[in-house]
C-alpha cells in the first residue's frame, strides 16, 4: 500500500465537502464532446449526488494547459482545500488535474495529504482513500509523454497553417475579426480599424509614440483591453484601469502602440511564429522580424503597403543615441519626486539646441499624470560637481569647524530625507484612497453584473493587496517620521572616502556611480481645473543620495544657469 497518497481523514462515512474541478485546453478540444467543460461536470456532479456528497463548488479552467498550476480556478480550488471548505477534491481523470508529473504529483502526494484532502480521479479508478495507488505517479509521467506528444502535433499545425497564411490566434489583431466563415481568415472591423487608421496616420505625421499615446487618451479612445473585454474575448485589465476605472481605459500602452505600428497584418500580410517556444516552459522570448513567417495579401488591408513602409522608415529614424552610442552618464540615478519615474535625456528643438532631462512619466503620458521637472544637463553636471567639492572641502577643515560643518550638512539631509518622506506618505494615502473606491466600484459591479463573479474575487484579492502592502509600507513610514532621530558626526570613514574628491574637476559615470545612489529631482506643482499638473516655479529641487552616507545632500538649480557646453 502506497501510504505517500493517502487522505488525513480515515472515516469513510465523514461529510465530505466536494469541490467539482474539471479543464479543458485548447488541445483537449481536439477529442470532442467526450471531454467538454460541460460533460465533465455533469458525469462528476451526477456521481457525487448519487454518493449523497454536498458539492461545495465546481471549480473549471477552460481553454488552459495542464503542464503547469497556473490556472484561476485551480488556484481558487488549492485554496478552498487550505481553509477547509472541501476536503475532496474530484475529476473526470488525472490528467484534468494536470499532466506535468512533477507538479500533479505534488498535489497528491503531498498538497492533499497535508490538508486532510481525499483525491478521485473517477474513470482512473484512483481514491486516495484507499491509499493503493501505485499505479498513480506512472498515470503522470504517461499524461505529461501524453502532452508532450500532443504538444509536438499542435505546434506542427500551427506552423503548417502560419505558412498557409492563416491566423492562429486566440484574439485577433485590433482592427479586424475572425471570419466566421472561413477558420484563419481575418475581416476587417469597421468598428475599431479606423482607430488603427489614426494611429498610422500620426505616425505618418512624424509623431512619436509618446504623442499617439496621450493622443489616444485626450480623444478619450478606449485601449485593446476594453475592446476585448467588451466583446467577451479576454477579462484582462491594464495597470491603468485597475488604478483609476473610470479613466484608465482611455491610457495605452507605448509597447503595444510600437508593436501595432510594425505588425505587417494591417497592409493585408499575416506574420506568425514571432516567439520562441518550449515544451512546459512555453514562450521564451521574441524573434527578429525576420525569422517570422510571413504570408504576403492574406486579407483585406487597412494600411496601403507604401504608407506601413513609410511609416517602419520613419520609426526606425526616430531611434536616437548618442553620436557616440553611449548612454548619459547620469543613467540609472535620476528619478523624479512626484511620481517616481526616470528622468529621460532629450534634445530641446530650440534653435540652441542643448541636452535636458525630463520626466519620463511626463513624456510618455503628458501633463495628466506628471510634470517635466526638467533640468538643463550642464546645470545638473555643473550643481552635482560643485555638491560633491563642497561636501569634499567641508571635511578637510580641523577642529570644530570640521563639526559643525557635518553636522549642518546632516540637519539639511535630515530635513531633505523628511521632506521626501512626507510626499511619499501623502502619496500612499492617496492611492489608499483609490483602492478604496475600486473596492465599492467592484462590489457595485458585481451586484449590477458588469463581472462575473469570477472576476470580483482575482480583482478583489489583487486590490486587497496592494492596500496591505501600502499599509504596512504607510505604517513604517510614518514610524520614521514620528521617531526624532538624532543624528552626529560619527562618520568618520565617509569623511575619510569623500575628501578624496575636494579637487575633482569632471564628473564621469564610474565616478557618479561609486559616489552616489540616486539623484532625486522634484518641483513644486499644483492641478489646475482640469485635473492637469502644472509646474510652478522656474527652479527645482536636487536630492543627492550619496552612497558613501545614506543621507540625502540637498541643492536647488536654477533654470537656465549652465553654459550648455
Amino acid at each position: 500500500m502506497n501510504n505517500r497518497y493517502m487522505s488525513n481523514n480515515t472515516d469513510r462515512n465523514a461529510t465530505w465537502r466536494v469541490g467539482v474541478y474539471c479543464r479543458l485546453s485548447k488541445d483537449d478540444e481536439l477529442t470532442g464532446e467526450s471531454a467538454s467543460i460541460s460533460n465533465q461536470r455533469d458525469i462528476l456532479v451526477n456521481y457525487c449526488q448519487s454518493q449523497g456528497w454536498q458539492v461545495v463548488d465546481v471549480f473549471q479552467d477552460d481553454g488552459y494547459t495542464g503542464l503547469n498550476t497556473d490556472r484561476p480556478d485551480l488556484q481558487r480550488l488549492l485554496k478552498a482545500c487550505e481553509k477547509g471548505l472541501v476536503n475532496l477534491v474530484i475529476t473526470k481523470d488525472q490528467s484534468r488535474l494536470g499532466r506535468n508529473h512533477v507538479q500533479t504529483g505534488f498535489l497528491m502526494e503531498e498538497f492533499f495529504p497535508k490538508h486532510g484532502v481525499r483525491y478521485i480521479a473517477l474513470y482512473d479508478n484512483v481514491d486516495t482513500f484507499d491509499g493503493d495507488n501505485e499505479i498513480a505517479p506512472f498515470k503522470n509521467v504517461l499524461n505529461e509523454m501524453y502532452s508532450r506528444d500532443i504538444s509536438k502535433k499542435v505546434h506542427a499545425s500551427y506552423h503548417l497553417q502560419a505558412t498557409k497564411g492563416k491566423f492562429t490566434g486566440v484574439v485577433p489583431p485590433l482592427g479586424y475579426q475572425k471570419d466566421p466563415e472561413e477558420k484563419g481568415h481575418l475581416l476587417i472591423d469597421d468598428e475599431t480599424a479606423p482607430i488603427v487608421q489614426k494611429i498610422f496616420q500620426w505616425a505618418v505625421d512624424d509623431h512619436g509614440i509618446n504623442f499617439i499615446s496621450r493622443e489616444l487618451e485626450r480623444q478619450q479612445i478606449p485601449c485593446p483591453s476594453w475592446w476585448h473585454r467588451e466583446r467577451g474575448l479576454r477579462t484582462y485589465y491594464t495597470k491603468w484601469e485597475k488604478k483609476d476605472p473610470e479613466n484608465g481605459k482611455y491610457v495605452w500602452d507605448e509597447s503595444y502602440l510600437k508593436s501595432l505600428l510594425m505588425n505587417p497584418v494591417y497592409c493585408g500580410d499575416m506574420a506568425s511564429q514571432k516567439r520562441y517556444y518550449r515544451f512546459k516552459i512555453g514562450n521564451q522570448g521574441d524573434k527578429a522580424p525576420e525569422d517570422w513567417i510571413t504570408v504576403r495579401n492574406t486579407h483585406e488591408a487597412i494600411i496601403p503597403q507604401d504608407v506601413f513602409a513609410l511609416v517602419q522608415a520613419k520609426m526606425k529614424g526616430r531611434k536616437r543615441q548618442t553620436e557616440q552610442g553611449e548612454y548619459s552618464m547620469f543613467a540609472g540615478l535620476l528619478r523624479c519626486a512626484e511620481c517616481g519615474g526616470a528622468l529621460t535625456l532629450k534634445k530641446t528643438h530650440t534653435k540652441d539646441q542643448h541636452e535636458v532631462y525630463t520626466c519620463s512619466t511626463y513624456i510618455h503620458k503628458g501633463k495628466a499624470h506628471c510634470t517635466q521637472h526638467r533640468v538643463d544637463a550642464d546645470d545638473l553636471y555643473d550643481a552635482v560637481l560643485t555638491r560633491i567639492q563642497e561636501c569634499a572641502k567641508a571635511v578637510t577643515g580641523d577642529g570644530t569647524e570640521l563639526e559643525d560643518r557635518v553636522k549642518e550638512l546632516c540637519e539639511e539631509d535630515t530635513q531633505g530625507h523628511r521632506d521626501s518622506l512626507e510626499k511619499l506618505v501623502s502619496k500612499q494615502k492617496d492611492r489608499l484612497e483609490t483602492l478604496d473606491r475600486l473596492i465599492a466600484k467592484l462590489y457595485d459591479d458585481l451586484i449590477n453584473d458588469k463581472i462575473t463573479e469570477s472576476v470580483f474575487d482575482k480583482m478583489l484579492e489583487k486590490t486587497q493587496k496592494e492596500q496591505a502592502d501600502i499599509k504596512k509600507e504607510l505604517s513604517q513610514n510614518e514610524s520614521v517620521l514620528n521617531t526624532e532621530e538624532k543624528l552626529d558626526a560619527q562618520s568618520q570613514q565617509w569623511i575619510d572616502d569623500i575628501s578624496e574628491y575636494a579637487d575633482i574637476k569632471e564628473l564621469d559615470a564610474n565616478l557618479l556611480n561609486r559616489l552616489i545612489s540616486k539623484i532625486i529631482i522634484s518641483e513644486p506643482q499644483e492641478k489646475d481645473g482640469k485635473e492637469n499638473y502644472r509646474r510652478t516655479p522656474e527652479t527645482v529641487t536636487m536630492e543627492i543620495h550619496f552612497n558613501l552616507k545614506p543621507i540625502p545632500e540637498l541643492g536647488t538649480i536654477e533654470r537656465g544657469s549652465g553654459s550648455h557646453k
